[in-house]
Protein backbone atom coordinates (compact mmCIF):
# COMPACT_ATOMS: atom_id res chain seq x y z
CA UNK A 1 0.00 0.00 0.00
CA UNK A 2 3.00 2.61 0.77
CA UNK A 3 4.36 1.30 -2.18
CA UNK A 4 1.38 2.37 -4.33
CA UNK A 5 1.10 5.58 -2.64
CA UNK A 6 4.13 6.30 -3.23
CA UNK A 7 3.46 5.64 -7.32
CA UNK A 8 -0.03 7.83 -7.32
CA UNK A 9 1.96 10.60 -5.58
CA UNK A 10 4.71 10.17 -7.79
CA UNK A 11 2.21 10.10 -10.72
CA UNK A 12 0.31 13.28 -9.86
CA UNK A 13 3.46 15.89 -9.32
CA UNK A 14 5.49 14.35 -12.21
CA UNK A 15 3.07 13.80 -14.55
CA UNK A 16 1.55 17.11 -15.66
CA UNK A 17 5.37 18.36 -14.30
CA UNK A 18 6.70 16.47 -17.27
CA UNK A 19 4.07 17.57 -19.91
CA UNK A 20 4.60 21.09 -18.94
CA UNK A 21 8.61 20.66 -19.61
CA UNK A 22 7.74 19.17 -22.84
CA UNK A 23 5.74 21.99 -24.02
CA UNK A 24 8.33 24.14 -23.21
CA UNK A 25 10.90 22.35 -25.28
CA UNK A 26 8.48 22.34 -28.25
CA UNK A 27 8.03 25.83 -27.70
CA UNK A 28 11.83 26.20 -28.20
CA UNK A 29 12.51 24.21 -30.51
CA UNK A 30 9.42 25.04 -32.68
CA UNK A 31 10.89 28.79 -32.29
CA UNK A 32 14.61 27.65 -33.30
CA UNK A 33 12.98 26.34 -36.92
CA UNK A 34 11.14 29.47 -37.28
CA UNK A 35 14.22 31.51 -36.63
CA UNK A 36 13.03 33.13 -33.68
CA UNK A 37 14.28 33.40 -30.20
CA UNK A 38 11.11 31.79 -28.51
CA UNK A 39 10.04 31.79 -25.14
CA UNK A 40 12.12 30.14 -21.71
CA UNK A 41 11.28 26.51 -21.08
CA UNK A 42 9.59 27.31 -17.60
CA UNK A 43 6.72 29.40 -20.11
CA UNK A 44 3.82 26.62 -19.70
CA UNK A 45 4.47 27.49 -15.78
CA UNK A 46 4.03 30.99 -15.85
CA UNK A 47 1.28 31.03 -18.58
CA UNK A 48 -0.66 28.15 -15.71
CA UNK A 49 -0.15 29.90 -13.02
CA UNK A 50 -0.83 33.58 -14.40
CA UNK A 51 -4.54 32.02 -15.43
CA UNK A 52 -4.56 30.50 -12.44
CA UNK A 53 -4.48 33.74 -10.75
CA UNK A 54 -7.33 35.48 -13.10
CA UNK A 55 -10.97 35.54 -11.99
CA UNK A 56 -13.26 32.78 -13.01
CA UNK A 57 -15.50 33.96 -15.89
CA UNK A 58 -17.85 30.92 -16.10
CA UNK A 59 -19.83 30.82 -19.20
CA UNK A 60 -22.29 28.18 -17.13
CA UNK A 61 -21.89 25.88 -14.37
CA UNK A 62 -21.87 23.04 -17.14
CA UNK A 63 -18.90 23.87 -18.40
CA UNK A 64 -16.76 24.42 -15.05
CA UNK A 65 -17.53 20.82 -13.97
CA UNK A 66 -16.81 19.16 -17.77
CA UNK A 67 -12.75 21.15 -17.09
CA UNK A 68 -12.66 19.77 -13.71
CA UNK A 69 -13.79 16.59 -14.74
CA UNK A 70 -11.10 16.64 -17.94
CA UNK A 71 -8.54 16.98 -15.34
CA UNK A 72 -9.25 14.23 -12.83
CA UNK A 73 -9.79 11.51 -16.21
CA UNK A 74 -6.44 12.99 -17.64
CA UNK A 75 -4.82 12.57 -13.93
CA UNK A 76 -6.27 8.80 -13.04
CA UNK A 77 -5.02 7.37 -16.21
CA UNK A 78 -1.52 8.63 -16.02
CA UNK A 79 -1.81 7.00 -12.45
CA UNK A 80 -2.94 3.65 -13.61
CA UNK A 81 -0.03 3.72 -16.17
CA UNK A 82 2.23 3.82 -13.37
CA UNK A 83 0.62 1.65 -11.53
CA UNK A 84 0.79 -0.61 -14.55
CA UNK A 85 -2.85 -1.12 -14.52
CA UNK A 86 -5.18 -1.81 -17.39
CA UNK A 87 -4.46 -0.91 -20.53
CA UNK A 88 -8.34 -0.92 -22.27
CA UNK A 89 -9.20 1.14 -18.47
CA UNK A 90 -7.00 3.54 -19.55
CA UNK A 91 -7.55 4.54 -22.90
CA UNK A 92 -11.56 4.26 -22.12
CA UNK A 93 -10.96 6.81 -18.86
CA UNK A 94 -9.05 9.25 -20.84
CA UNK A 95 -11.36 9.18 -24.17
CA UNK A 96 -13.88 9.99 -21.39
CA UNK A 97 -11.85 13.00 -20.02
CA UNK A 98 -12.21 13.94 -23.89
CA UNK A 99 -15.91 13.61 -24.08
CA UNK A 100 -16.49 15.88 -20.69
CA UNK A 101 -13.75 19.15 -22.94
CA UNK A 102 -16.33 18.58 -25.62
CA UNK A 103 -19.17 18.42 -23.37
CA UNK A 104 -17.81 21.77 -21.99
CA UNK A 105 -17.45 23.24 -25.71
CA UNK A 106 -20.91 22.36 -26.33
CA UNK A 107 -22.41 23.91 -23.39
CA UNK A 108 -21.37 27.30 -25.05
CA UNK A 109 -23.90 29.36 -27.95
CA UNK A 110 -20.19 30.74 -29.08
CA UNK A 111 -19.94 29.48 -33.18
CA UNK A 112 -16.16 29.07 -32.58
CA UNK A 113 -16.33 26.69 -29.44
CA UNK A 114 -19.39 25.02 -31.33
CA UNK A 115 -17.22 24.23 -34.54
CA UNK A 116 -14.05 23.23 -32.39
CA UNK A 117 -16.55 20.80 -30.27
CA UNK A 118 -17.64 19.26 -33.59
CA UNK A 119 -13.97 19.26 -35.37
CA UNK A 120 -13.11 17.31 -31.67
CA UNK A 121 -15.45 14.71 -31.95
CA UNK A 122 -14.31 13.93 -35.62
CA UNK A 123 -10.88 13.80 -34.16
CA UNK A 124 -11.90 11.31 -31.64
CA UNK A 125 -13.73 9.14 -33.75
CA UNK A 126 -10.17 9.22 -36.12
CA UNK A 127 -7.95 8.06 -33.01
CA UNK A 128 -9.78 6.53 -30.56
CA UNK A 129 -10.58 2.90 -33.03
CA UNK A 130 -6.32 3.11 -33.61
CA UNK A 131 -5.78 3.07 -29.46
CA UNK A 132 -8.09 0.10 -30.08
CA UNK A 133 -6.16 -1.83 -32.04
CA UNK A 134 -2.91 -0.75 -31.01
CA UNK A 135 -4.39 -2.14 -27.22
CA UNK A 136 -5.25 -5.51 -29.15
CA UNK A 137 -1.75 -5.65 -30.98
CA UNK A 138 -0.18 -5.25 -26.99
CA UNK A 139 -2.69 -8.54 -25.90
CA UNK A 140 -1.21 -10.31 -28.96
CA UNK A 141 2.51 -9.66 -27.68
CA UNK A 142 1.55 -10.18 -24.33
CA UNK A 143 -1.61 -12.50 -23.26
CA UNK A 144 -2.72 -9.76 -21.22
CA UNK A 145 -4.05 -5.69 -21.46
CA UNK A 146 -1.87 -5.34 -18.55
CA UNK A 147 0.91 -3.10 -18.79
CA UNK A 148 3.05 -4.94 -16.14
CA UNK A 149 2.69 -7.77 -19.00
CA UNK A 150 4.26 -5.56 -21.13
CA UNK A 151 7.30 -4.79 -18.64
CA UNK A 152 8.12 -8.73 -18.09
CA UNK A 153 8.73 -9.13 -22.27
CA UNK A 154 12.53 -10.10 -22.48
CA UNK A 155 12.48 -8.09 -26.00
CA UNK A 156 11.25 -4.73 -26.83
CA UNK A 157 7.56 -4.53 -28.48
CA UNK A 158 8.74 -2.84 -31.28
CA UNK A 159 10.47 -5.77 -33.16
CA UNK A 160 7.25 -6.97 -33.02
CA UNK A 161 4.58 -4.29 -33.27
CA UNK A 162 6.53 -2.19 -35.53
CA UNK A 163 3.44 -1.07 -37.83
CA UNK A 164 1.06 0.01 -34.56
CA UNK A 165 4.21 1.78 -33.25
CA UNK A 166 3.47 4.20 -36.47
CA UNK A 167 -0.29 3.89 -35.98
CA UNK A 168 0.74 5.15 -32.44
CA UNK A 169 2.53 7.97 -33.71
CA UNK A 170 -0.57 9.24 -35.98
CA UNK A 171 -2.65 8.84 -33.14
CA UNK A 172 0.17 11.19 -31.21
CA UNK A 173 -0.17 13.67 -33.54
CA UNK A 174 -4.07 13.62 -33.71
CA UNK A 175 -4.61 13.70 -30.20
CA UNK A 176 -1.89 16.45 -29.71
CA UNK A 177 -3.72 18.20 -32.10
CA UNK A 178 -0.31 18.97 -34.18
CA UNK A 179 -0.26 19.99 -37.63
CA UNK A 180 -1.49 18.67 -40.11
CA UNK A 181 -4.36 17.42 -37.39
CA UNK A 182 -4.69 21.05 -35.10
CA UNK A 183 -8.31 21.50 -36.49
CA UNK A 184 -9.89 21.83 -33.50
CA UNK A 185 -7.73 24.73 -31.10
CA UNK A 186 -4.24 25.24 -31.75
CA UNK A 187 -1.50 27.55 -30.37
CA UNK A 188 -0.83 28.78 -33.56
CA UNK A 189 -1.85 31.95 -35.19
CA UNK A 190 -3.42 30.30 -38.53
CA UNK A 191 -5.88 28.44 -36.58
CA UNK A 192 -9.01 30.16 -38.04
CA UNK A 193 -11.13 29.43 -35.07
CA UNK A 194 -8.92 31.26 -32.98
CA UNK A 195 -9.07 28.64 -29.83
CA UNK A 196 -11.55 26.91 -31.37
CA UNK A 197 -12.69 23.99 -28.67
CA UNK A 198 -11.19 26.45 -25.94
CA UNK A 199 -12.69 29.25 -26.98
CA UNK A 200 -15.15 29.63 -23.56
CA UNK A 201 -12.64 28.62 -21.20
CA UNK A 202 -10.61 31.34 -19.60
CA UNK A 203 -8.97 32.25 -16.17
CA UNK A 204 -8.54 28.91 -13.91
CA UNK A 205 -10.65 26.73 -16.03
CA UNK A 206 -8.54 27.18 -18.89
CA UNK A 207 -5.68 26.72 -16.85
CA UNK A 208 -7.55 23.17 -15.74
CA UNK A 209 -7.60 22.32 -19.34
CA UNK A 210 -3.68 23.19 -19.98
CA UNK A 211 -2.72 21.15 -17.21
CA UNK A 212 -4.87 17.99 -18.08
CA UNK A 213 -3.18 18.44 -21.83
CA UNK A 214 0.03 18.21 -20.19
CA UNK A 215 -1.04 14.79 -18.52
CA UNK A 216 -2.33 13.77 -21.88
CA UNK A 217 1.30 14.44 -23.45
CA UNK A 218 2.25 12.11 -20.79
CA UNK A 219 0.37 9.26 -20.88
CA UNK A 220 0.80 9.22 -24.54
CA UNK A 221 4.67 9.30 -24.55
CA UNK A 222 4.45 6.90 -21.37
CA UNK A 223 2.18 4.80 -24.39
CA UNK A 224 5.61 4.98 -26.45
CA UNK A 225 7.71 3.98 -24.12
CA UNK A 226 5.86 0.86 -23.46
CA UNK A 227 7.39 -0.36 -26.74
CA UNK A 228 10.69 -0.49 -25.31
CA UNK A 229 9.96 -1.04 -21.71
CA UNK A 230 12.90 -3.60 -21.38
CA UNK A 231 15.72 -0.70 -20.61
CA UNK A 232 14.96 2.62 -19.73
CA UNK A 233 17.59 4.47 -21.62
CA UNK A 234 16.03 2.43 -24.86
CA UNK A 235 12.60 3.69 -23.75
CA UNK A 236 13.51 7.42 -23.34
CA UNK A 237 15.82 7.45 -26.45
CA UNK A 238 12.46 6.24 -28.53
CA UNK A 239 10.36 9.01 -26.50
CA UNK A 240 12.77 11.59 -27.61
CA UNK A 241 12.88 10.69 -31.34
CA UNK A 242 9.30 10.00 -31.44
CA UNK A 243 8.37 13.82 -30.02
CA UNK A 244 11.36 15.13 -32.16
CA UNK A 245 9.70 13.82 -35.06
CA UNK A 246 6.05 15.22 -34.10
CA UNK A 247 7.93 18.63 -33.87
CA UNK A 248 9.00 18.13 -37.07
CA UNK A 249 5.90 17.29 -38.81
CA UNK A 250 4.08 19.75 -37.45
CA UNK A 251 6.61 22.60 -38.66
CA UNK A 252 6.52 21.15 -41.96
CA UNK A 253 3.07 20.17 -42.62
CA UNK A 254 -0.02 22.55 -43.47
CA UNK A 255 -3.09 21.88 -42.04
CA UNK A 256 -5.79 19.69 -43.71
CA UNK A 257 -9.16 19.32 -43.25
CA UNK A 258 -11.61 16.81 -41.14
CA UNK A 259 -12.13 14.62 -44.57
CA UNK A 260 -8.78 14.30 -44.86
CA UNK A 261 -7.96 13.43 -41.53
CA UNK A 262 -10.39 10.68 -41.30
CA UNK A 263 -9.57 9.46 -44.94
CA UNK A 264 -6.00 9.23 -44.32
CA UNK A 265 -6.24 8.48 -40.45
CA UNK A 266 -8.36 5.20 -41.09
CA UNK A 267 -6.94 4.35 -44.59
CA UNK A 268 -3.31 4.61 -43.04
CA UNK A 269 -3.52 3.72 -39.99
CA UNK A 270 -6.29 0.52 -40.04
CA UNK A 271 -3.97 -0.71 -42.74
CA UNK A 272 -0.94 -0.62 -40.94
CA UNK A 273 -2.44 -2.25 -38.04
CA UNK A 274 -4.35 -5.05 -39.69
CA UNK A 275 -1.14 -6.10 -41.61
CA UNK A 276 0.28 -6.03 -37.96
CA UNK A 277 -1.94 -8.27 -35.88
CA UNK A 278 -2.71 -10.52 -39.02
CA UNK A 279 1.73 -10.66 -39.09
CA UNK A 280 1.35 -11.32 -35.09
CA UNK A 281 -1.94 -14.03 -35.29
CA UNK A 282 -0.06 -15.94 -38.06
CA UNK A 283 3.06 -16.55 -36.01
Amino acid sequence: MIRHGILIAAALIFGPLVGGLISGMDRILTARVQSRIGPPLLQPFYDVIKLLGKEKVVVNVWQAFCANAYLTAASIAVVLLCLRSDLLLILFIQAVGSVFLVVGAFSSTSPYSQIGAHRELLQMLCYEPLLILVAVGVYLQTGSFRIAAVHALHQPMLLKLPFLFLVLGLVLTIKLRKSPFDLSTSHHAHQELVKGLLTDYSGPLLALTEIAHWCDTALLLGFCSLFWATNPIGALLLVAVTYLMEIWIDNVCARMNWRWMLGYGWGMGMALSLVNLVWLYAR
